[in-house]
């Protein structure tokens, strides 16, 4: 991949033809023309998805594309994405999805972890940082909603004082997470509720609750309010947000813009086809 990327280059090469050639003609003309977005939608990707681009080639891409985040950095990667005029609207927090907030044994680990990384987001001047609620591993839900919430009750202070949002992930333990316990809106609605600070919400990801509970536009309808950060994924297969999977994101998109959301919407998909190509198509469809 050229250090200079065109969105020309993201369509003229190899796998980047076809990408144009299914998607039709006047799309290859539109990625070669100056990016006009709506404006209602404040655009992220997730940088784990693209693997074979460095974090400056995909800000670059998507400072081009019209977008305004890279996301689910390290504070090492903040400077790649600033000199493009970019934000990083999820950063990594301490910890992973497997041992997360559900187990005492982890929280002085976390919580010291998040208040040393909280201050760092602060000062980039990004608005996220991402958590996770652990695998059950035999432990109920009831019981995983207290030590969430004892746990992550510690870290608000920090939180609040730099004006932060922790966001635990909804994601699904059907699929790619057995046993992760906030598999599920509601529950994750319940730990807000507990933790009781505007500093504490929900990472929704459409792909993950569409596997879990389905009626996704309803609950975004219903649930917002708890909600700071919306990821995509096509369903089935967790690629292209296309017409070859079962989730509408146009709609999707609308529902979230008339909740009166401000926040950011991540595409985070595996490309099956060339990244950067779907990647615009992406941007494009969810741009509502």
């Amino acid at each position: 991949m050229p250090t200079k990327i065109s969105r020309r280059d993201a369509f003229q090469t190899g796998a980047g033809l076809a990408v144009a050639a299914t998607a039709a003609a006047p799309l290859l003309q539109a990625a070669i023309d100056p990016v006009q977005l709506n404006g209602r939608i404040n655009h992220s990707v997730c940088k784990w998805c693209y693997r074979d681009l460095s974090v400056d080639e995909l800000a670059e891409a998507a400072a081009q594309f019209g977008m305004q985040s890279v996301e689910l950095l390290e504070p090492a990667d903040f400077p790649a994405i600033q000199k493009h005029g970019l934000i990083c609207a999820m950063v990594n927090g301490p910890g992973n999805i497997t041992k997360g907030f559900n187990r005492r044994e982890h929280h002085d680990r976390l919580i010291e972890g998040f208040e040393q990384r909280i201050p760092q987001v602060a000062a980039a001047g990004f608005p996220n940082i991402i958590c996770f609620s652990g695998n059950r591993e035999g432990l109920d839900d009831e019981a995983g909603l207290e030590v969430c919430a004892e746990g992550l009750k510690k870290v608000m202070p920090v939180a609040e004082k730099h004006k932060v949002t922790v966001c635990m992930e909804l994601l699904n333990s059907k699929v790619n997470h057995p046993d992760y316990q906030c598999d599920h809106t509601e529950w994750g609605v319940e730990l807000c509720d507990r933790i009781n600070s505007e500093r504490f919400k929900l990472l929704y990801d459409i792909y993950h609750m569409q596997i879990m509970e389905g009626d996704v536009i309803r609950t975004i309808r219903k649930r917002h309010a708890y909600i700071a950060h919306y990821h995509t994924g096509g369903n089935p297969g967790r690629n292209e947000i296309d017409d070859t999977q079962e989730l509408n994101y146009p709609a999707i998109c609308r529902a979230i813009t008339e909740t009166g959301f401000k926040g950011y919407v991540a595409q985070e998909f595996i490309p099956k086809r060339h990244p950067l190509g779907s990647l615009y198509e992406a941007v494009r469809l969810c741009d509502v």
